[in-house]
């Protein structure tokens, strides 16, 4: 990794328009908290289901499913999770996709997007401040995406992006709670749109940040990733991420039995249904061999 001394020179370009839109939204949600008070119970409830959804959409979605096959969907299940998706508001699958498989090939280098050697602040949300580092591109463009564009929910999505964000992630969580218990739109606005959108970003953030800087690293202490409890919690089970990128394969993205994966429970929900197949992971002696091989001794 050639770290900061690595970007200095490539004249990464200030995105403004990124600075102000997030900077707005953050406001949005500072002042969405002073509404909690005075909204109905069931629109706060709604606007933590729909907080859920949205992180369903990215961990059990754009990430366990589309960036790293690590298990099967049916049909109606990608229909479900890529709906969930839009409601993340957080690039389409295929771009989410992308550019998580050259975080994981190049982790932790100029090539990585949201590279944790350059700070807190770059891994969690300058990355999307900056136009993308050279070799972001460069080294992306090696690596093979057909499989993404041959899964015609991913195409339907990619195509109809802008459209079906208005309508998951900002439309259908306001419409709801006025339309079914005569919510003020402007409560449910600023609670279920806003506040809720920008909280989800923020935990999906801490896996780029927080997980590749605070935690113990019992599979591989020669990686910046790490096992982070808090944002496991946040992250509905994304933060076991020493073991992630240790075993990036796994469908639980974490060793099963051992702790909180609200992921794991609902992909593994969807395979009781008939909806989800070929759930793959990482063998115990695989794991066990690892830990004595790499690891730092923590677990």
């Amino acid at each position: 990794a050639s770290g900061e001394a690595g970007t200095a020179g490539t004249g990464q370009a200030i995105v403004w328009r990124n600075v102000v839109l997030m900077g707005l939204l953050h406001l949005g949600a500072v002042y969405a908290l002073s509404l909690v008070p005075r909204a109905q119970i069931l629109t706060l409830l709604w606007a933590y289901l729909c907080f859920l959804m949205t992180a369903l959409g990215v961990t059990a979605g754009a990430h366990r499913l589309w960036s790293h096959r690590s298990y099967k969907a049916k049909l109606p299940l990608r229909i479900f999770l890529a709906a969930a998706n839009s409601m993340a508001f957080q690039n389409d699958i295929y771009e989410w996709s992308r550019d998580h498989r050259v975080h994981h090939k190049y982790s932790e280098t100029d090539a990585d997007p949201h590279n944790a050697r350059r700070g807190f602040f770059f891994a969690h949300i300058g990355w999307l401040f900056m136009r993308k580092h050279p070799d972001v591109i460069e080294k992306g463009r090696k690596l093979d995406f057909t499989d993404l564009l041959d899964d015609p929910v991913v195409r339907f999505q990619r195509k109809y992006y802008k459209s079906s964000v208005v309508l998951m992630c900002f439309v259908i969580p306001t419409f709801v709670p006025w339309y079914l218990w005569g919510e003020s739109l402007w409560n449910a606005y600023f609670l279920a749109s806003i506040l809720r959108y920008t909280i989800s970003l923020n935990v999906a953030w801490l896996v780029n940040s927080a997980a590749h800087m605070y935690g113990n690293r019992p599979y591989d202490k020669y990686i910046n990733p790490r096992q982070n409890t808090l944002v496991t919690l946040g992250a509905i089970g994304e933060g076991f991420h020493n073991y992630h990128h240790t075993f990036p394969f796994d469908y639980s993205a974490s060793e099963l039995g051992l702790k909180f994966n609200p992921t794991t429970w609902f992909i593994d929900f969807m395979f009781w249904l008939g909806l989800v197949t070929d759930r793959k992971q990482a063998p115990k002696e695989m794991i066990q061999a690892r830990k004595e091989r790499t690891g730092d001794g923590s677990a």
